[in-house]
């Protein structure tokens, strides 16, 4: 059982695409696709739901495209996860009365704030820096 789907994964990387643009440009869909190894098609889906959510922006025309709606230090991986799957639950809340039901609950609120580092910290996770943090 996966904690995220498949269009929480590749929001995420859409998003971290876009962070690391530094050209002040909007991004094309087949460019964020390319480089976020997304099908172009699915990935318009993702776009959609983002840009509802205020994280994204898109321009028209021939050099439009998509851009972050503000800094990848104003974005939480939360955000973005919540948008794209609604909610970061561990378990349905259908548990009530039993004793795992504080369980999951706690589960859910450290998943919550470990995701709730800003979109830029992703970074961290390269190899090499990804050894120094853990450190």
């Amino acid at each position: 059982m996966a904690l995220l789907s498949t269009k929480g994964v590749y929001g995420l990387n859409a998003m971290y695409e876009l962070s690391l643009n530094k050209t002040n440009k909007p991004m094309q869909t087949r460019d964020i696709a390319l480089k976020a190894q997304i099908p172009a098609k699915y990935l318009e889906q993702l776009l959609t739901s983002l840009k509802s959510a205020e994280l994204v922006v898109s321009l028209r025309g021939a050099k439009g495209g998509y851009a972050l709606a503000k800094s990848p230090r104003d974005i939480t991986v939360k955000e973005i996860l919540i948008a794209l799957e609604g909610n970061l639950n561990i378990a349905d809340d259908t548990i009530n009365g039993n004793i795992l039901e504080l369980f999951y609950k706690e589960c859910t609120q450290k998943m919550e704030k470990l995701f709730d580092m800003p979109l830029c910290d992703l970074e961290k996770f390269r190899q090499d820096d990804y050894i120094n943090y853990m450190i």
